[in-house]
């Protein structure tokens, strides 16, 4: 489910209205990270190398404080990390094969995210290429550089035509209402869906109307529970055939399943290649064109399954798992040019490195270190290197670049936080790993504050991440330097269910969620509590989504924290079914379906457990979430405020899943959970207000 006390509010309203904005940021900095330094904050994301090896182009992500929203462009550099340079507004670039352009998305005519071409030469031409009214997806280059592939849209509403007597003239009828008849109407992110499908289509790279490749009442790209999101293919080196994700049959009454298959770039039949059920995605071709490599599993009737890496002749023979002795997730897998395995970035205890996998199934580093390290672009030649985006706990995201050939050094190519963070101390990272109740070993971190003194004690801020089937990482944490800034010691920690301890770790909580994973965080609160650092008056305990059932499960449980930060919860099983976008992933949760057995959804429903809360809660939930919808939280809300409770409910204006996707809100998340955890303390047994 699968993510500012301080009078900042006044502070980010003023700084909003000024001009010139960088002026007033400037006489606002202080020695440690405050909130309000999101709006100077910047993030960087899939760097691509040009086919020469000479020149690199990413992704850079910064605020616009006056339309409170984050804006993307594309930036330029030599190889080495010199020149770097602004290329043009937009994302998702891609070097054509001979590297004299790029492809890139950006806002077009008509309205909304078009495909663009841009020349690399010293006039930079470009050209929109699509007009089109859906918006194209994951574009790429078909390997003679003269035509673009991408997937698409294509609507097929549901009609329903009544006879309706003709109105009045000047009558103002109301809108003839929704016809929906798909259990999957909806999506986080996007609201209520349009009914249709996806499929590929081809441009000339020179633009043109498009011409689909595909067809029919089914889906290119795998669907989780329904969801839309990017498609997987990838094209043969001869031009002739593309592999794809997704699933050709009925797409509404089926969960977590997709295959992979081949059809010609002329179009015409759709073979499938993988010939077991399972959940098969991201496809991507050798070099020599005999030879597919996919992430996922066989299909399962379990909450989580772990997806591993494979391969598969072309022709559908001969497919192997060739990670299953590695036992860790993998994502962004690159062939090697010599078609002798593929690079890819591997989970390990909350750290992300480049690994080369061999098509026997060996298995070699190619970076090390505690950061979360991506691989999204490898050169080609003897002496092969690769770029992605490296974070740890004290640096943001970055640039950079490694040899593939060996484990060697890396070289960090940008720093655009350098000015940000010069002369702001940041609070110290620190690795914490304890044993839970059942003797489990589980894995944490605290950030201290900065200018940590070991003689005091401090509050302890503890958040719990969603999913619940995610983990959280050594990467830089904006928010979490923010409230060490305010003097919490801030704990979090990957209990079981968490993804980066290989799969027996992460089904711990099969049909038991919440159960261990709750016994888990109250470990970390005590290994935390027995360093002598923690003032145990001052404990707090939030979390956002898998976070919020969590978080809300804790205080019906303990009555140990002063205070609590709920944010997008799921606090009642048996109406998250009815009110959610993942209906199936919510019925995975249990052996089977509340109508014929209502006891375990029940017994896991934090809002059973409402009438043990005496803990002050904050509600935190956006007004547009179509993930933990707002009904979890107001039903929640409801219980605490007939009894007493003290409790808040925040609706966060403009926000789906989570309340910090606008800047102003990441803000106030931060501020609006301060302020409510300075208000309260645990007295005598109990919580007060201070």
């Amino acid at each position: 489910m699968s993510p500012v006390r301080f009078t900042a509010l006044a502070l980010l309203g003023a700084a909003l209205s000024a001009a010139p904005v960088a002026a007033t940021h400037a006489q606002q900095r202080d020695t440690v990270l405050t909130a309000a330094a999101l709006l100077d904050y910047e993030t960087v994301a899939d760097p691509q190398i040009s086919p020469d090896g000479r020149h690199i182009i990413y992704t850079r992500r910064w605020v616009n404080p006056i339309e409170d929203r984050w804006e993307t462009a594309l930036w330029i550099m030599d190889a080495d990390g010199s020149r770097q340079r602004f290329l043009t507004r937009g994302g998702n670039a891609r070097w054509s094969p001979d590297g004299t352009r790029i492809l890139y998305l950006a806002e077009g005519e008509p309205r909304g995210s078009q495909l663009f071409v841009r020349w690399m030469d010293a006039e930079g031409a470009t050209s929109q290429v699509t007009r089109v009214e859906e918006g194209p997806r994951s574009p790429r280059w078909t390997p003679d550089g003269r035509s673009i592939v991408f997937a698409a849209f294509v609507p097929a509403p549901t009609k329903w035509n009544v006879t309706m007597p003709s109105a009045p003239t000047g009558a103002r009828w109301t809108e003839a209402p929704r016809i929906i008849d798909d259990l999957h109407y909806r999506q986080d992110g996007q609201g209520f869906q349009r009914r249709g499908f996806v499929h590929l289509y081809a441009v000339t790279s020179d633009g043109g109307t498009p011409r689909a490749i595909t067809s029919g009442e089914w889906n290119v790209g795998a669907r989780f529970d329904g969801l839309t999101g990017a498609v997987g293919f990838d094209i043969t080196p001869d031009g002739r055939t593309i592999v794809f994700d997704g699933w050709k049959g009925a797409w509404d009454g089926i969960y977590d399943e997709s295959h992979i298959y081949a059809v010609s770039i002329d179009g015409g039949e759709v073979r499938q290649v993988t010939p077991s059920n399972g959940n098969w995605i991201d496809p991507k071709i050798s070099p020599d064109g005999r030879t597919i490599a996919f992430l996922g599993y066989p299909d399962a009737r379990d909450t989580y399954s772990q997806e591993d890496l494979h391969i598969i002749g072309l022709d559908g023979s001969g497919m192997r798992n060739i990670s299953e002795s590695l036992d860790r997730l993998i994502s962004g897998a690159t062939w090697a040019s010599d078609n002798s395995g593929l690079y890819a970035t591997v989970t390990h205890h909350g750290t992300r490195n480049v690994r080369f996998i061999s098509r026997a199934g060996a298995v070699r580093d190619i970076t090390a270190g505690e950061h979360v390290l991506t691989l999204t672009s490898a050169s080609r030649g003897a002496q092969p290197f690769g770029v992605g985006v490296r974070t740890s706990g004290q640096q943001p995201p970055d640039v950079v670049r490694f040899p593939l050939t060996r484990t060697g050094p890396i070289t960090q190519l940008t720093r655009v936080n350098e000015d940000l963070l010069t002369g702001r101390q940041l609070g110290a990272v620190e690795e914490l790993w304890f044993t839970s109740k059942d003797g489990a070993r589980v894995h944490g971190w605290l950030v201290k504050p900065p200018h940590f003194d070991a003689s005091k004690r401090y509050p302890l801020l503890m958040e719990i991440h969603g999913g619940p089937f995610s983990d959280y990482t050594v990467a830089f944490n904006f928010n979490y330097q923010a409230w060490a800034a305010r003097g919490y010691v801030v704990l979090y920690t990957n209990p079981r269910g968490s993804t980066s301890y290989g799969e027996e770790f992460a089904r711990a909580i099969n049909f038991r969620y919440p159960g261990v994973d709750h016994e888990d965080l109250m470990a970390g609160v005590d290994a935390t509590i027995a360093q002598g650092i923690v003032d145990t008056t001052r404990m707090y305990i939030g979390g956002c989504s898998g976070g919020g059932v969590l978080s809300s499960w804790a205080i019906g449980m303990t009555d140990r924290f002063a205070a609590a930060a709920v944010r997008c919860p799921v606090t009642n099983w048996i109406s998250m079914f009815g009110q959610t976008d993942v209906p199936f992933f919510t019925m995975s949760f249990f052996h089977k379906p509340f109508w014929e057995d209502p006891a375990p959804w029940l017994a896991t429903s934090s809002i059973m457990l409402a009438g043990k809360v005496t803990t002050p809660t904050l509600l935190m939930t956006g007004e547009l979430d179509r993930r933990t919808p707002m009904a979890q939280t107001e039903e929640y809300y409801a219980v605490l405020k007939y009894r007493g409770v003290p409790s808040r409910m925040l609706r966060f204006n403009g926000e789906y899943h989570g309340t910090g996707s606008r800047p102003s809100n990441a803000m106030r998340t931060i501020l609006y959970m301060d302020d409510w955890y300075g208000q309260w303390a645990r007295r005598e047994g109990r919580a007060v207000a201070r």
